[in-house]
């Protein structure tokens, strides 16, 4: 993993890590909770992920595999990417809650089974993040990662993605976001590719605390390991001057 100091962020030096997986074999996900169907293995040491069902059934053929913790509203979160098969596309859900403040996996929601339209559109609130998007024909001409929030599929932020396709890539590529405030920021090796302040009206309230989330888009095969998330300082409003 890369120093957090590589970061810059004024908000991380003094952050404590709060939650720390390998994802090095089935006991590291035996409490994930899988949304859709997928097939888990590790042969090189690390979770892979990939579909059960043929690519064939669209949407149905994609899935969600979710962190059981709930965790802050202010935190960093990172973990480690490694490209296998393309095409296909990679998104991670944060500050994932029901829309009346549910926990994610309350009876009381909907069932989801990996479809999108259940993610944007359903009964729960969302930052979602998308990366390694190499799905559609105009995905795979022009690498972009792409921030939306839900409820909604609201646009909010968007920046180029380094990530080579599958057969040039050499990971480990690390995936961080920071979400403090009113403001994300995402970085893959460090570099900033994009950041959000969110003004809490224009694409619905402020998000707060909530679940984690990885999805992945079939046929795409990718591997994930070293899953960190770490509490930070609430950003401080400005203070604003008085006569």
């Amino acid at each position: 993993m890369m120093d957090l100091s590589d970061y810059g962020i004024e908000a991380v030096k003094n952050a404590s890590c709060i939650y720390r997986n390998p994802l090095n074999g089935p006991e590291d996900i035996k409490n994930f909770v899988l949304e859709g169907k997928a097939v888990f293995s590790f042969p090189d040491g690390r979770l892979r992920m990939e579909n059960q069902l043929d690519a064939a059934n669209g949407q149905k053929a994609n899935y969600v595999l979710w962190c059981p913790e709930e965790f802050p509203a202010d935190l960093f979160v990172r973990w480690q990417f490694y490209p296998v098969r393309e095409p296909g596309l990679c998104m991670v859900f944060l500050a994932a809650k029901g829309r009346n403040g549910e926990d994610l996996f309350s009876p009381s929601l909907a069932p989801r089974t990996g479809e999108y339209v259940q993610y944007h559109h359903g009964d729960i609130d969302a930052f979602h993040i998308s990366y390694f998007r190499r799905k559609e024909p105009d995905e795979r001409a022009f690498h972009t990662c792409n921030l939306r929030k839900s409820y909604g599929f609201y646009l909010t932020a968007q920046g180029g993605d380094p990530i080579p396709d599958a057969d040039e890539a050499a990971g480990p590529y690390e995936i961080a976001v920071l979400k403090r405030g009113n403001e994300v920021r995402f970085y893959i090796n460090a570099l900033e590719l994009f950041r959000f302040e969110d003004d809490g009206e224009t694409y619905g309230k402020l998000l707060e605390g909530g679940k984690i989330g990885f999805r992945q888009l079939a046929p795409m095969i990718g591997e994930y390991e070293n899953l960190e998330v770490w509490t930070v300082t609430k950003k401080l409003k400005k203070k604003t001057k008085t006569s």
